[in-house]
């Protein structure tokens, strides 16, 4: 059987480890249109916050060791065109094109950079946060500037702004939706981000849509808005994602958004052409429906389920609940499932019920009280009390319990059995009782366990 695998990421690299797992001496093909293999854009924040000395420490594998393992690895080789009649894929090099042969195909474009359509994104010192050039670009420019406006205030637009924050510099983070981090917490939670960063040197400026970069002799100097300009000597774009597929119009299905379409096998409209990862959408179990969640977890589950179906192992995707961790200077949060963000999602009435408590006992007294508050929140059917969602915000190490609460909502727990699960006591980890079971409870409407169990 010869399989030939595009892109080299997240979905690359689990299907082709889970090939060998199962067919040692399979004959792989691996394309990865860059210079190097396996570089993780997940990474390009500890890289710029010197936790990664280099960028070519952020990655799975290397072509080397892809080699080592018998893997035809072809680098500085990009897939230009499909045909699935013919299993046969069309790829450039450095010797011009020409075409290969597969039995199955595995695609894994990714996604590129949404371009923000204004004047002055071509001025110097102007820069997208993705990829391995840009991060590249992004790290030098750090030592030499002085006022920074990050356009998005999303995911990755909050992980550069905290990166040159940290490093002293003067952040402005613009974004024309009124809160950061919309799609991962709800405004409870990013109200105190907000202040809370303007203590480390980052604004959030909401509401504002950004109409022109403007520069002077080729360099940027300030960001226009619909209210306002802001000084720049240095500006970087991350205003989101679209899926890397206008190549694949017409080879296999795409909906109107550009997404590649699959089944719960991961197989596309074509027989033996398999995708996942950020060009596809995911099962997304609480609100029974596929979602564009691009995070690194969902890939690797969608790669494996891929290359079990590819070599004749039946395996259906389990839906997933969008669970994520981020820290944001002193805080870390966790997510998981809806938020009142997302609740119109569901078919049905969702409830909340958000809560403060302390994460250790108070008899505790080396820890000091900003650092022992937990601020959660949990979403849940208002009639028959399954949980669909929580959120979890703390100094503490609490970003965890969001992992907790993605296990009750897979097993369709609902308040009162989440509220009651077993979960163990230590005062140098929680109290009497867990956060997780104080928020499921109080949410229920019980008294037992509640959050003054936790204020003692």
């Amino acid at each position: 059987m010869k399989y030939a695998v595009v892109g080299t990421s997240h979905g690359g690299y689990e299907t082709v480890q889970t090939i060998l797992e199962k067919e040692p001496n399979a004959e792989i093909h691996l394309y990865e249109q860059g210079t190097t293999a396996s570089f993780l854009s997940c990474g390009i924040q500890s890289y710029l916050e010197d936790e990664s000395k280099s960028l070519d420490d952020i990655h799975y594998a290397t072509a080397e060791s892809y080699e080592k393992q018998g893997v035809h690895m072809h680098i500085e080789t990009q897939v230009i065109d499909v045909d699935g009649e013919n299993h046969t894929i069309t790829v450039k090099d450095g010797n011009g094109e020409h075409q290969d042969t597969y039995d199955k195909l595995f695609l894994y474009p990714g996604a590129i950079a949404t371009p923000l359509p204004v004047d002055g994104t071509d001025l110097e010192h102007v820069y997208y946060m993705r990829g391995r050039d840009w991060a590249d670009a992004i790290k030098k420019r750090m030592p030499e500037a002085k006022k920074v406006v990050v356009i998005g205030g999303g995911y990755i637009g909050i992980e550069a702004a905290e990166a040159y924050a940290l490093a002293g510099k003067d952040v402005t983070v613009l974004d024309f939706l009124d809160r950061i981090l919309p799609t991962y917490l709800d405004k409870p939670f990013t109200d105190r981000l907000e202040e809370h960063a303007k203590t480390k040197g980052m604004t959030f400026r909401g509401g504002e849509g950004v109409k022109a970069i403007k520069g002077e002799n080729g360099a940027v100097t300030k960001v226009v808005t619909d209210k306002g300009e802001y000084e720049a000597d240095t500006v970087i774009i991350a205003i989101g994602v679209k899926p890397n597929t206008k190549w694949l119009a017409g080879k296999v299905d795409l909906d109107e958004k550009g997404f590649i379409k699959i089944n719960d096998h991961g197989e596309t409209s074509v027989k033996d052409i398999y995708s996942g990862g950020d060009a596809t959408l995911i099962p997304f179990k609480p609100a029974a429906t596929w979602s564009p969640i691009a995070l690194a977890s969902n890939t690797r589950r969608q790669s494996i389920v891929a290359a079990l179906n590819a070599m004749g192992q039946e395996t259906i995707m389990t839906p997933i609940n969008g669970t994520s961790g981020l820290h944001l200077f002193d805080y870390q949060f966790g997510a998981t499932g809806l938020k009142d963000a997302t609740a119109d999602q569901y078919d049905g009435k969702v409830a909340s019920h958000y809560m403060e408590a302390h994460v250790r006992p108070t008899f505790l007294k080396n820890i000091p009280e900003e650092d022992n508050i937990i601020y959660m929140q949990i979403n849940y059917d208002a009639e028959t009390h399954v949980v669909l969602g929580a959120q979890f915000m703390s100094k503490a190490d609490v970003a965890g319990y969001a992992n907790l609460v993605s296990l009750a909502i897979d097993n369709d727990y609902t308040l009162e059995k989440l509220g009651q699960a077993d979960f163990f006591f230590q005062p140098e980890f929680n109290g009497p009782w867990h956060p997780v079971n104080t928020l499921a409870m109080a949410a229920a409407g019980q008294t037992f366990g509640s959050d003054k169990m936790l204020f003692m």
